[in-house]
């Protein structure tokens, strides 16, 4: 999710670092001029792209493939990319169940040793406040939700994934050196709104220019929990640009946590 908004400015500001950075994304075209201008604007010519449809979980195997074959670092993973739009994936998942959470699930799983070898590790998911509004149901996992406002129901609760998947994997990972946040990044403008109803766009839309954060700003958070010296002891917690934070209790279910792990590597087919 490396081609813009968030994911862009993240990518931006580790390659000034001088990080070797990877642009995982499902778009060849705004992926390679995304890697292409941050090359330019950095003079870090260690800015790649790299084809990932988090849609398809055999696009995520793929890449998982090629990146262990041609990568032996792997420091930092950043599970950004997001949709809001509905519909159904290929595998017969929620589309944005699948993208914004499952994709990701499989993607971490399958670097995870590679995660492991280079330790000390992070990964860093892009969770949301919308988490509130989030309900997991294991024997449902996956399904599109049914109603008029099904869509933003797929989309929390794939948040609420997110936030409880950081928690579980910083449980499985405790010794590895291998750590895990959860971001709230704040509402920031970003291309996220293009999928938005369009009865809601008039209201939406102009606000999102007025009050929410731009790329960079909403980057910040993401870029400390990836960078951040000392937040070791925090691993498995949810942050905001306030620092580390409660989720609502749902993200703080370990319970429910396991059971959307099991849930989750059965549909992934681990």
């Amino acid at each position: 999710g490396g081609s813009s908004g968030i994911g862009a400015a993240t990518a931006l500001e580790l390659a000034r670092c001088g990080a070797r950075v990877i642009l995982a994304t499902r778009s060849a075209r705004r992926g390679e001029a995304a890697a292409s201008r941050i090359r330019r604007e950095t003079g870090n010519n260690e800015v790649q792209f790299m084809h990932l449809d988090l849609a398809s979980l055999r696009s995520v195997r793929a890449f998982a493939s090629a990146f262990l074959r041609q990568e032996p670092h792997l420091h930092l993973l950043i599970n950004n990319a997001g949709v809001s739009v509905g519909g159904t994936t290929e595998d017969g998942f929620s589309l944005p169940f699948q993208v914004n959470h499952l994709g990701h699930f499989l993607l971490t799983q399958l670097l995870l040793e590679r995660l492991r070898s280079c330790a000390p590790s992070r990964v860093v998911i892009v969770a949301s406040s919308a988490h509130c509004a989030g309900r997991l149901c294991p024997e449902s996992l996956g399904r599109p939700s049914l109603g008029l406002f099904s869509t933003f129901q797929d989309y929390c609760d794939s948040k609420l994934a997110n936030v409880l998947h950081a928690r579980e994997l910083a449980t499985r990972e405790e010794g590895t050196q291998v750590t895990c946040y959860a971001v709230h990044p704040g509402f920031v403008n970003t291309s996220l709104f293009r999928h938005a109803p369009l009865w809601l766009k008039p209201l939406l839309l102009p606000l999102a220019w007025l009050l929410f954060l731009d790329a960079s700003e909403g980057a910040q958070v993401v870029l400390d929990c990836a960078t951040q010296e000392g937040l070791e002891p925090l691993s498995g917690r949810y942050f905001t640009d306030c620092g580390p934070r409660l989720p609502w209790p749902a993200g703080r279910d370990d319970r429910l946590a396991r059971a959307l792990w099991e849930g989750s590597e059965r549909l992934v087919g681990l």
